[in-house]
């Protein structure tokens, strides 16, 4: 059973505002207590474009789309919460887990509370190494089958980004830029690759949107990819330094598959001093005010 909190159902009834706000940064991404305040922060900013925030976790097998003070500090401060992507929800439901949801959990049960605008920090793709591997984010395949704005600020420059690019092309999920030709790195403001569209406004977006509702449109997500401002960007000559000493320690370790991922976030964080998670962090506040913005223009459509 999807559990919709009062605030969230009232205003998808009525047709205003709504933006849904992904767990994992929550329980995952920031250490105590700032990962409270930065929750607090976010669905304040929702709040101050005029829209609902509608924060996303499961707690005790059962989905939540909108926390109140108390699940929303459960899930900053529980111990043991596991990290849900969408093949996680069957199991977690069935066996009454409690977990905090990735970008394709968030997309998913967000979609399934009728909401269509989604705010996160960068989208997972396709992993360095595909070739050997064929390890890929199940992001892609979920935004491929999902009518849903995710802004972004693009994927995590870690990954392959070319690759994840192409294959959201071949997936039939449209990429454009905020008011920007280049496609963002997460922490970069420009990952080096190009985009073949660029949004301006709010009000564009949305007309993307119905758009997407109309004969020309599929069910897939809508990516508006909003870089961070470049005076709070990772130094992309010390993101570079760091990334590629990173590779080598994986290589050197071990790590590989799944655990990559996590390996290289924290290594960037660490040898940044906590650079990364500073731009991490203007990422997302910028992705999540722009959100509000486009749902408040969707909603005035």
């Amino acid at each position: 059973m999807l559990i919709v909190s009062d605030e969230v159902r009232d205003a998808v009834e009525a047709g205003r505002p709504v933006v849904a706000l992904e767990s994992t940064i929550i329980a995952h991404g920031l250490p105590r207590p700032r990962n409270l305040r930065v929750a607090h922060e976010l669905e304040q900013a929702v709040r101050d474009e005029g829209a609902v925030p509608a924060t996303i976790t499961v707690l005790d097998g059962r989905p939540h789309v909108g926390l109140d003070e108390r699940q929303l500090e459960r899930v900053a401060s529980e111990d043991g919460f596991r990290k849900l992507g969408t093949r996680d929800l069957p199991p977690a439901v069935a066996t009454g887990a409690s977990g905090a949801t990735t970008v394709s959990a968030t997309a998913l049960l967000a979609s399934r509370a009728g909401l269509r605008v989604f705010a996160t920090g960068g989208l997972g793709g396709v992993h360095r190494g595909w070739t050997q591997t064929q390890d890929e984010s199940a992001d892609l395949g979920l935004l491929a089958r999902t009518r849903i704005t995710v802004v972004c600020a693009g994927v995590k420059s870690i990954l392959d980004v070319p690759a994840t690019l192409q294959r959201l092309e071949t997936l039939g999920v449209t990429v454009a830029g905020y008011r920007t030709g280049r496609f963002p790195g997460f922490y970069l403001a420009d990952s080096g690759e190009p985009v073949d569209w660029t949004l301006h406004t709010p009000g564009e977006v949305a007309a993307v949107m119905r758009a997407q509702d109309g004969p020309a449109g599929g069910d897939t997500a809508l990516i508006v990819a909003n870089p961070v401002p470049e005076a709070e960007q990772l130094d992309p000559a010390l993101h570079a330094r760091v990334l590629e000493s990173g590779l080598r320690e994986c290589e050197r370790r071990g790590v590989g598959g799944q655990a990559v991922t996590p390996f290289l976030l924290d290594y960037l964080a660490r040898q940044t001093k906590g650079a990364s998670l500073e731009a991490n962090l203007a990422a997302v506040r910028g992705n999540v005010r722009l959100a509000g913005r486009i749902a408040a223009a969707w909603a005035a459509a």
